[in-house]
């Protein structure tokens, strides 16, 4: 229980901090957080959740059953990683005055994760598909 109050007044420590950081750099970087805090939740709601629910409604009705695992653990590995990877992808940021940020070829390496992302994805429907139990052999239940 202490643990948890020590943690807990960490934590409001921190956040009170960062609010003290926040209101004493000018009213510009205010609003430019709470935009951007806003922007999060509207795209949040707005585009990935209803874009999330397509792509799933439509896998339950594509996708048999017991293929569903390892298409759902794909789909959340390289859409987290997507999102995640948006910044670089898109090369926010660079600036020419400074090239060691954003350095290298961040495509490449996005590529690399999806091209693994679906090995893992294969492998699993693989595995499942061997591993399925079959109806109407010897260990099949009669009624």
């Amino acid at each position: 229980m202490r643990a948890r109050v020590l943690i807990a007044l960490l934590g409001l420590a921190a956040a009170a901090y960062g609010l003290v950081l926040l209101v004493s750099n000018g009213l510009d970087d205010l609003v430019a957080a709470v935009i951007w805090l806003a922007a999060g939740v509207v795209l949040h709601d707005f585009v990935l959740v209803p874009l999330t629910l397509g792509v799933c409604w439509v896998a339950m009705r594509v996708v048999p059953p017991g293929r569903r695992p390892p298409l759902a653990a794909g789909l959340l590995v390289l859409g987290s990683l997507t999102v995640l990877a948006i910044p670089v992808l898109g090369r926010f940021g660079e600036r020419p005055d400074n090239p060691t940020l954003l350095d290298r070829d961040y495509t490449a390496g996005w590529l690399v994760v999806a091209g693994l992302t679906l090995v893992a994805v294969l492998a699993g429907l693989v595995v499942s598909a061997r591993t399925r139990p079959r109806t109407g052999g010897p260990g099949a239940r009669r009624r």
